[in-house]
């Protein structure tokens, strides 16, 4: 019997993918617990259908991600933060920080998790700061900071 596996079973296979089972154990363990479904013709089509979908979806995330790339090349983040007379701040620049201040000046809402600093910001001028948009696709940005007037 052929099926097209719903989940990931261990010593069967993937998800997805279509594999040839025993008679009994499609019908008595495989289906009723909606493991795997029948490799019927119109189930391939559909599974052919959602592949390419899914596939399109992709490729429209990764060209949206390479856009923005382009768009925010070179920008500037500037930060105003609390620091000492000699240049160095009372703790350092959070990722969290970043994301919050290049929300409100280029608007763009960033998962602090996809921002990578290439060393810890502890003192007032510009650094780096690296946003990975999308797998194989990032961008640097420029982090300028300066200490607040009291």
């Amino acid at each position: 019997m052929k099926v097209i596996l719903l989940q990931d079973i261990k010593g069967t296979g993937k998800k997805e993918q279509i594999v040839e089972v025993s008679d009994g154990y499609g019908r008595n363990y495989l289906l009723p617990r909606k493991l795997a479904r029948e490799a019927t013709a119109e189930a391939l089509n559909s599974l052919e259908r959602s592949k390419g979908a899914d596939k399109h979806r992709e490729e429209v995330r990764r060209q949206q991600a390479e856009v923005l790339s382009r768009e925010l090349k070179g920008k500037v983040i500037q930060l105003e933060v609390r620091g000492g007379d000699n240049g160095k701040l009372f703790g350092s620049i959070t990722n969290d920080q970043i994301a919050s201040a290049l929300k409100a000046q280029h608007g763009l809402d960033v998962d602090k998790r996809k921002l990578e600093q290439e060393e810890p910001i502890k003192s007032a001028g510009q650094s780096f700061v690296t946003l990975k948009l999308y797998p194989g696709i990032s961008t640097r940005m420029i982090v300028n900071v300066k200490i607040k007037a009291k």
